[in-house]
């Protein structure tokens, strides 16, 4: 009877706002007599509740502190695994190596991180992201050091995947984290921050690896970053509370509605009839159910926003929030779905659609870092490793570009699609945003490729080609994986996994074959391949914004929007 009446309750938003809401479909404004949390202008998704120690209602001190320190942590992981580049030459005279042979250690250190978070992920439900962050940054640290104090290939190479497995969470535990403690009208600027925080500590890597290598040795880069690690393994253990924070499913409130009904018919009728109707903060879109106000916030009715939520942007953590680990109530049942789930999303069109996007456009950026020695250490340019790692700035100016349009550009998109849409917002909103960011992937691309092969002047590839393609991999990966995980948010994180996996086996089968591949074609045919491939995926974007909301609606049943 409870679930019947939440159906009716769904039926009459819809006919207020003549829309059908999914899964993925927010609504941003009040709905006649359906009134929100609000924050300023905006309805709060997900809704908080009125408990002082959930994320959502944190203080902006507390929010900024987590949010540095994840940032620091994320950094730091990916600060190693493609800073090998500039030191290829340094590698290959050090273990009487060759080049296709060293660029493997940067190919078998993506593949094996892309994979590891088929541990990470699950850990971080079962267990929270705090301990997760703390023992994977640990595993950083004892690889760091194996790789300073290496004397054989196959030494470094073990060095290299075991890096690989401990940086893992860089790629899939800050977005969780986003969504953990950002309302969604804030999660744009947040995701594209995150991205570059991730891609542009890929980028500092090489133009830091390069000079070091030059003035101090190959070895003392590794130091360094064994002290980075530290330094972020001590600010997430200070800094950085739990996050993860369980909030009612519609089942779960649906059988405490039930509970309370046996054991108070009166009262709870009168309880239920006089709450509103609230998204469910964990279950994408439009899932709305009457929460039985005595155990969330007071009633939802004209009252203003501090009488139902009096904690938000007051909240602080819990004393338990700052334990080692805070498991939930069936951690192994939790690591079996978290295992399995990345697989599934991977049959669901639009987490396809972002981990093709996502893969290919961050092959763009891992063309440039495994060729930039290849071409500039080579006649006529002759350059030597710390000159070839400052070329690497071109590609965080350009990162930093993508920063501060892409994130911003895709909400203004969004927000004004959605106003024009009477305040219902749906994912696909933000995905015309991608088209001026694709155009310049394109001719950053023309100009890496025939640059290379026709020896242009340097300053022509890196400061357009290289600039290029740290703007395209800022905003590409960020608006396509916002639009995943607005669809699918109980399961961001293995949403992530899966994407993560995608990109990294491409980014692991490229780094194999370019190498070779460009000894025998020249430039032009891997990079141009790879450009229209990055092209192809992107214009699908046409299909989703169109039909996505039929996408959507075939997984709108599914277990996935109840985890």
């Amino acid at each position: 009877m409870e679930m019947n009446y939440d159906v009716e309750e769904l039926h009459q938003i819809e006919e207020e706002l003549h829309a059908e809401i999914l899964p993925g479909t927010e609504i941003m404004a009040d709905v006649g007599s359906h009134h929100f949390v609000k924050g300023g202008s905006h309805v709060l998704v997900p809704q908080p509740s009125a408990d002082p120690h959930d994320p959502l209602n944190w203080s902006t001190f507390r929010k900024t502190c987590a949010i540095i320190a994840s940032t620091t942590a994320t950094f730091a992981q990916g600060l190693g695994p493609l800073a090998l580049a500039p030191m290829f030459p340094d590698y290959i005279e050090a273990f009487d190596s060759n080049l296709a042979d060293v660029v493997k250690f940067t190919g078998y250190a993506i593949l094996v991180l892309g994979f590891s978070n088929f541990l990470w992920v699950p850990l971080s439900t079962s267990f929270g992201r705090r301990p997760v962050y703390i023992f994977s940054l640990l595993v950083c640290v004892a690889s760091s050091i194996w790789r300073a104090k290496a004397m054989t290939y196959n030494s470094f190479m073990g060095a290299c995947i075991l890096n690989g497995i401990g940086a893992g969470p860089s790629e899939s535990i800050q977005p969780a984290v986003i969504a953990d403690i950002f309302f969604l009208h804030d999660r744009g600027f947040w995701n594209t921050f995150y991205w570059v925080a991730y891609m542009g500590s890929l980028m500092v890597g090489p133009i830091i690896a390069g000079s070091m290598s030059l003035h101090v040795g190959w070895r003392s880069f590794w130091w360094l970053n064994t002290a980075l690690l530290a330094t972020a393994c001590v600010m997430i253990i200070f800094m950085f509370p739990e996050t993860k924070w369980h909030r009612l499913h519609p089942d779960e409130i649906a059988h405490h509605v039930q509970t309370d009904a046996k054991a108070s018919p009166a009262t709870s009728t009168e309880k239920v009839h006089g709450s509103e109707a609230v998204e469910d903060p964990e279950k994408p879109g439009g899932n709305l159910s009457q929460i039985p106000t005595h155990g969330t916030m007071p009633d939802l009715s004209h009252q203003a926003t501090a009488e139902r939520d009096p904690y938000l942007g007051r909240g602080s953590p819990s004393k338990a929030q700052w334990g080692i680990y805070t498991p939930s109530a069936n951690p192994l049942k939790s690591l079996l779905i978290d295992f399995w789930v990345p697989w599934k999303l991977l049959a669901f069109p639009i987490v396809e659609f972002a981990a093709f996007v996502v893969s290919w456009s961050c092959s763009s950026f891992l063309t440039l870092n495994l060729t930039q020695s290849q071409n500039f250490a080579a006649p006529p340019y002759l350059y030597n490793s710390q000159s070839i790692g400052f070329m690497n700035f071109a590609i965080l100016v350009g990162a930093l570009i993508g920063l501060a349009t892409a994130g911003p550009f895709s909400d203004w998109i969004s927000a004004r699609a959605t106003k024009k849409n009477r305040g219902v917002r749906e994912p696909e909103m933000r995905l015309p945003a991608m088209i001026p960011y694709v155009l310049i992937m394109i001719l950053g691309n023309f100009v890496v490729a025939f640059g290379y092969e026709r020896k242009w002047p340097w300053e022509a590839i890196v400061i357009i080609g290289y600039t290029c393609a740290g703007i395209q991999v800022a905003a590409l990966p960020a608006m396509v994986t916002t639009y995943a995980v607005d669809s699918y948010k109980p399961v961001a994180g293995s949403l992530m996994v899966a994407i993560t996996v995608n990109k990294n086996v491409w980014g692991y089968g490229f780094s194999e074959f370019i190498t070779p591949w460009i000894i025998k074609s020249g430039f032009l045919p891997p990079i141009m391949t790879n450009m229209c491939l990055i092209t192809l995926w992107c214009s699908f974007g046409i299909v989703f914004y169109f039909f996505g909301k039929t996408f959507r609606r075939w997984t709108r049943k599914d277990s996935v929007h109840r985890m």
